[in-house]
Formats: structure tokens, sequence, C-alpha cells
């Protein structure tokens, strides 16, 4: 015989003896344990942490009968329904209350899945395990119990709105559509191999879109409410930010629309290759590119202004620096066509430019910097704190 106390306990991590029986744990003994696994059978006969207790307890028997350990108790540990950081926590309180009672020199663990066995690393803290057991609940092979399952978790899955939308909502979507392309084609015989791309492609579009937000967290609702809130809060720098890329992309459109011509003027040739007209096209944007730019940091600096934000002096120094940023593109589009090198006169003295914008930038933004000090200064993480320094 080993002389060492065992501990047999019993987890149920979503706390289902507490919502469907009333049974708030921890429960301590044999006796205590078979009470509760009775109250929450018989509130749900189908529930599986009822059968996890029983094998705890019958377990525990067997310990004992074995006379393999000194001492063998059984316990059960229940969390909370919002499975996660809260009901850890709560295990871990009610574990220590058990060992309290029944102070364990290991604990075998009784659980019917891996959700459950999450916790054995906050048990090891307290406690070594000596090993675990998982129960399985046994189902009858029959066809009346496989389709009563399959019922049962349909009527669940239509329970949930959300569950239903992407079970039944994408195939019954894709039904509809394909009726229509069908009727459609009925009626326009010509036209039914465009309506049916044009439906599939917007199937996949909403079956993409519906993928994509679920895989990266986004919703459709906190996202307009996001873009409310930021055109109510900060209106002009929406606005700014709109006028920019309206400008960026009608210069964009406007360079496509002009490229040859752009491109005689440049080079004296149309572009041979599609490298060339790329380097054209950038050629040709820059300064749509700069000046679209240059509206959204306006934009900031006169938001900041009027809200009286401490990272004015940023915006204002990133607002000069366009300049710099257009002859940049510029200057590097032209080299890489080979119509200018380092040593022409132009190319230096749109370097100088370059360099004196860039440094006129950061002076006036260290002297922006030290006059705003007392504004209100934006932490990242969106609270606002006022800071007051000593002049």
């Amino acid at each position: 015989m080993v002389e060492i106390r065992v501990l047999v306990l019993a987890i149920d991590r979503d706390d289902d003896f507490g919502k469907k029986a009333g049974v708030k744990g921890p429960v301590i003994g044999r006796e205590a344990c078979i009470d509760a696994a009775l109250k929450l059978s018989l509130a749900d006969p189908e529930d599986s942490d009822a059968n996890v207790v029983y094998a705890a307890v019958k377990l525990a028997d067997e310990l004992k009968e074995k006379g393999e350990f000194d001492e063998v108790e059984v316990a059960i540990i229940t969390g909370h329904p919002k499975v996660g950081l809260k009901s850890d926590m709560e295990l871990a309180r009610q574990l220590e209350e058990v060992l309290k009672v029944f102070p364990a020199d290991g604990v075998i663990p009784v659980t019917d899945g891996a959700e459950d066995e999450q916790i054995f690393p906050i048990i090891t803290s307290r406690v070594p395990i000596i090993t675990s057991h998982r129960v399985v609940v046994k189902q009858s092979p029959g066809i009346e119990t496989t389709w009563y399952i399959i019922v049962k978790y349909l009527k669940e899955i239509l329970s949930d709105p959300e569950v239903a939308r992407v079970v039944f909502g994408i195939p019954g979507l894709m039904a509809l559509l394909y009726g229509i392309a069908k009727l459609v084609g009925v009626w326009y015989p010509e036209s039914e191999k465009i309506v049916s791309t044009v439906i599939w492609g917007t199937v996949l579009l909403i079956i993409g879109g519906i993928f994509f937000a679920k895989g990266f967290n986004f919703s459709l609702g906190s996202m307009l409410s996001s873009l409310r809130r930021a055109v109510v809060e900060q209106f002009v720098v929406v606005l700014s930010f709109v006028a920019g890329i309206l400008i960026i992309i009608s210069g964009a459109i406007n360079a496509y629309l002009n490229l040859e011509s752009y491109s005689l003027e440049l080079i004296g040739s149309y572009p041979g290759t599609s490298l060339l007209a790329t380097l054209i096209y950038l050629n040709a944007l820059s300064v749509s590119i700069a000046l679209g730019i240059a509206v959204m940091m306006a934009g900031r600096v006169i938001q900041a202004y009027l809200k009286r934000d401490h990272h004015i002096w940023y915006y204002a120094s990133a607002l000069l620096m366009t300049p710099a940023l257009w002859v940049t593109i510029d200057l590097t589009t032209r080299y890489a066509l080979a119509i200018l090198t380092i040593s022409d006169i132009d190319v230096f003295q749109k370097l100088i430019f370059a360099i004196f914008d860039v440094i006129l930038a950061v002076v006036i933004g260290v002297y922006l910097r030290g006059k705003v000090r007392g504004w209100v200064k934006v932490e990242t993480g969106g609270s606002d704190t006022k800071i007051r320094t000593k002049a």
C-alpha cells in the first residue's frame, strides 16, 4: 500500500450542476456526490456530467477496495457557464476549498472530454496528478437513436440564430439564386449563361465575405458603429481622408488616360515594355499622391488644432514633408528610366530642396511640440488624459 491520500476529482467546467440542478460546488464525499449526480440526472437525463460523477464514485470505491492508497476521497468542482478565465478561476478556488478539507497528496481527475482537461495545469500547480480518467457515454447503435440524435442537434442549431444563418442560410441562398437563374433562363434562353455566372459569382462573394468576417472576427454592426463614431468625433479627418483618396484616384485615372502623351513628353517615345510603362505611370502619379497625402495630413492638423490635440506637431511635420515625398518619387522614377544621372544640376537642386524640406519639417515639429505641452495628450488605446508640465 502506498501511504498517500488520493482525491478522485470530477470536473464540471461549464457548471451544469449549478445551472440545471442547483448544486453549488465544491461537493465533497461519496454520499454528497451521488446525491448531486442524482439531482442532475433528474434535471437533465442526457447530461454526461452525471455519468462523470458516477464514474468518479465507482473509481474511488474500487481504489478503497483494493487498498492501494492510505486514504481515498471523491469530490466535484464546478466552474462557470462562461467557459474560460472566469470558470477556471472558480475551479481553482473550489479546488483550494477541497484541499483544505481533504489535503490530498495526489489527484485523479475524471472528465467527459478535452474541454474539462484544459484545467489540468491548474490542478498540477497545486497537487500532482497521478493519472486521469475520461468517461465516454455509450450510445445505442439503433437507427431510432441515430435519428433522435440528428433531430436533437438540428433543433439546437435552429435555436441559435447565428449558427442557423450559416448552416441553413447559405445553402438556402444558393438554392434561391439558382432557382432565379433557371427561371430567367426559361424566359430569356440567350442570357442564361450570363445570369448563371453573375448569380454564382454573387453567391461566392457572399460566402467568402461571411467566412472572411468570421475568420478575422469582423462584425458589420461594430464596423458601422465605429464608422458612425469616427464621422461624428473626427469629421474633419474623415472629410480630408475622402478628399485625399479622391485626389489620388482621379490622378491615377488621369495618368492612365494620358500615359502615351506623358511618355512622349518624358522620354520622347511610347513605352516599349510594361516596366517602362509602370515607371512612367508612377512618375505621372507622383504629384497626385503627394497632394492627396497632404490633404489628409492637413485634415489631421485642423482636427488636432480644433481639439487641442498634443500630436499636432507630428501631423504638421508630416504635412510639411509631402513635398519631399513628391521629389523622392519623381527622382527615383526618372533615375530608373535612365533619363537623368546623379550629377545633373536638376537632380542636385531637387535633392537640396528635399533635404531642406525635411529639416524644416523637423525643426517646426520640435518647436510645436514645445508649444503644445499643455494640450490634451491622446494616448494609444483611446483614453484622453490631460498633461500639465512646467514651462
